[in-house]
């Protein structure tokens, strides 16, 4: 483990490195790293909306999400609630018209946008211009609103944004003698077609490997979902042709999370009629929240066991993938820092780590989508829930989204704590992006092979909101709009790579 110094704030915990108090830009001297273009090897391409995001139902029509860490004992005071559900309040449902938030995520289009969760599941979409019910239907749990449907449709219109989704499972689904019907996935794909939109790709459902918590019905099983899913797949073939069928969606297996998984993915896909997806999906934290018990540590944020866990996640479903639907396209379509809301330092720069290593990591995996949970919500969200102000690791999707490319070339190694990604050039029709991460408290020196444009990501403080680009504060413009994102050029030969930082470098050719 990194030796990291630890000092408490007023405002929190805050690690910060003996290299940072020696400065920024003063190059301590270390082993030198050789970048050689001409010998990268091309290893396969992601989607264009490779790097996406996830706004749950939840905040779509307002429930119960978790509570921000400094008002989780006072929120208690004032419930009866127990366990999980005293771990969550009540929010408003977000405002997909609001100039900032289209503004923030307009910027790193294209992309996916994930319109599901938990609350998806018992979902019931009521299909008139009427005032909301004040209860769902039996067998229901929750009421989507046209209203409420129609800005998830006009926020994607407005961002460049694809709608992905999934379905509800509670019994409402299913008519007297069990059967599930259509009706209501119907209903959701009529109304978003006459509103000028298109579900673009959608699962099943969400997260089945957890159906229990998820409202699914009593006792559901891998036989149910495997007959259930063959009579979705068969409606939506004929009433939804072009929409992209995902699945399953599982999460936590191959010792990822902690014990709690109702389905395993070959209870899931075993079953007859078996299952098959034109994509298949995947769900990944790598650990709990404290808000759950987890034992995470911020001083292990930047630790090589952290950063690769990801990669052991997608082993597991890579090879379910392999067995069950060789040769499809895998998605992850639903990670962060975390499960149960992330935990305090998600929001913070030294989970920009995590955040950017994930993504280099699973392009050279052959990952096509990755779809980061939440754009706006909670801890490990993008964006702060109230004032949408960036979170650090916004600047990094931004930066990912300006510069990286689609084409994924084999980098190689460079020397231990320091990862190299590179990808073809978002600006250049014949260049390339290399993106460096030092999480290492000491500068090093990286020897490029030709003139480039620099981003080199820093903060004074790993547990910080407060970023740097180019050792200058990034912040929204006055008027609430994303700013110019200037680079530095720099000569061929050796450039300085800070402690604790991500450098972007792009290339002409």
């Amino acid at each position: 483990m990194k030796k990291l110094v630890v000092v408490c704030l007023l405002t929190g915990v805050s690690l910060v490195s003996k290299a940072q108090h020696e400065g920024i830009t003063k190059h301590t001297g270390s082993t030198q790293n050789t970048i050689n273009l001409n010998d990268m090897k091309f290893i396969g391409k992601v989607d264009e909306r490779y790097q996406s995001v996830n706004v749950e139902m939840c905040e779509v029509i307002g429930g119960d999400f978790w509570i921000p860490y400094p008002l989780i004992d006072s929120v208690r005071k004032h419930t009866n609630k127990t366990g999980i559900s005293a771990l969550k309040w009540g929010i408003r449902p977000i405002d997909l018209y609001n100039k900032k938030l289209r503004n923030l995520a307009s910027a790193l289009g294209p992309i996916y946008v994930r319109v599901s969760g938990t609350w998806a599941n018992g979902i019931y979409f009521q299909d008139n211009d009427e005032p909301a019910l004040t209860s769902p239907p039996s067998g229901f749990k929750n009421i989507l609103t046209r209203q409420q449907w129609k800005g998830v449709v006009d926020f994607c219109k407005a961002i460049d944004g694809k709608l992905v989704s999934s379905f509800p499972i509670s019994d409402g689904m299913r008519d007297e003698k069990g059967t599930w019907q259509p009706q209501q996935v119907k209903a959701i794909l009529d109304y978003t077609k006459t509103i000028g939109g298109e579900i673009s790709a959608s699962e099943f459902f969400n997260e089945p490997s957890h159906a229990s918590h998820g409202d699914a019905p009593k006792g559901y099983n891998g036989v149910n979902y495997a007959r259930e899913f063959a009579l979705f797949k068969s409606f939506i073939t004929t009433a939804a042709p072009s929409m992209t069928i995902l699945g399953p969606g599982s999460t936590g297996e191959g010792g990822i999370l902690p014990s709690g998984l109702d389905l395993s993915v070959n209870a899931l896909l075993s079953p007859s009629p078996k299952a098959t997806f034109d994509v298949f999906t995947y769900h990944y934290y790598g650990t709990v929240s404290k808000r759950c018990g987890g034992v995470q540590k911020p001083e292990l944020a930047l630790s090589a066991d952290w950063l690769s866990k990801t990669e052991k996640g997608l082993e597991f479903y890579q090879n379910a993938r392999d067995t069950y639907v060789p040769g499809a396209p895998i998605w992850l379509t639903e990670t962060a820092e975390s499960a149960c809301g992330g935990n305090p330092w998600a929001a913070t720069f030294i989970d920009s780590f995590r955040y950017l290593e994930q993504l280099g990591r699973l392009a050279k995996k052959g990952v096509q989508v990755v779809m980061h949970n939440t754009l706006a919500r909670s801890e490990y969200a993008l964006l702060d829930d109230d004032t949408h102000n960036p979170r650090p690791n916004y600047w990094a999707a931004l930066l990912w989204s300006k510069l990286m490319g689609s084409q994924v070339f084999e980098g190689g190694s460079l020397e231990a704590g320091v990862d190299l990604f590179v990808h073809s050039s978002k600006k250049q029709p014949s260049g390339k992006s290399v993106l460096i991460i030092n999480t290492n408290e000491k500068a090093t020196t990286i020897t490029i092979p030709d003139e480039a444009v620099q981003y080199v990501l820093t903060a004074d403080e790993l547990i910080t909101k407060k970023v740097k680009l180019n050792n200058k504060e990034l912040k929204m413009t006055m008027d609430d709009k994303v700013p110019a994102l200037g680079g530095k050029k720099v000569k061929k030969g050796t450039v300085a790579l800070p402690a604790h930082s991500m450098m972007f470098l792009e290339f002409n050719k």
